[in-house]
């Protein structure tokens, strides 16, 4: 039998966030890229509607965090929509691992801040994964 990698942790997150993302059922990667920290979720189920049934997800962990927000998403491989529908602010790579990463660009908007104390990796998580699956309610 195959031992299977090691996850890799470079650098700590938050004990909450450890705790949420070792209870949250996807194998994770704390590792660091030049002066870039990034989570990377592995083995993502994503929601019908999708090529792709499983993607690896990344978010960047900037200096500031936390309290300070986290921000967009990053995809591996590519998310396409099965109807051929183009996903807007999905154009941008990202290259992490020496792959090229699909960048959601999706923020907060006034009506949904980031709320230091409540809002933290979990939050983020749970908020990107709302987009990917209200990519269908969009006409």
């Amino acid at each position: 039998m195959t031992a299977l990698p090691a996850l890799r942790r470079h650098f700590r997150l938050p004990e909450d966030d450890e705790t949420f993302l070792d209870g949250f059922g996807q194998p994770w990667e704390a590792i660091v890229e030049g002066s870039a920290r990034w989570l990377i979720l592995r083995g993502l189920v994503l929601p019908a509607g999708y090529l792709q049934q499983v993607v690896d997800v990344a978010f960047m962990i900037t200096p500031m965090y936390p309290p300070g927000e986290l921000d967009m998403a990053y995809v591996h491989p590519w998310m396409v929509r099965s109807d051929g529908q183009p996903i807007p602010q999905t154009q941008i790579p990202q290259m992490i691992e020496g792959r090229s990463w699909q960048r959601w660009s999706r923020h907060r908007a006034p009506a949904n801040p980031w709320l230091p104390g409540e809002d933290d990796l979990a939050s983020h998580i749970h908020y990107a994964q709302s987009w990917f699956a209200a990519e269908f309610e969009r006409r």
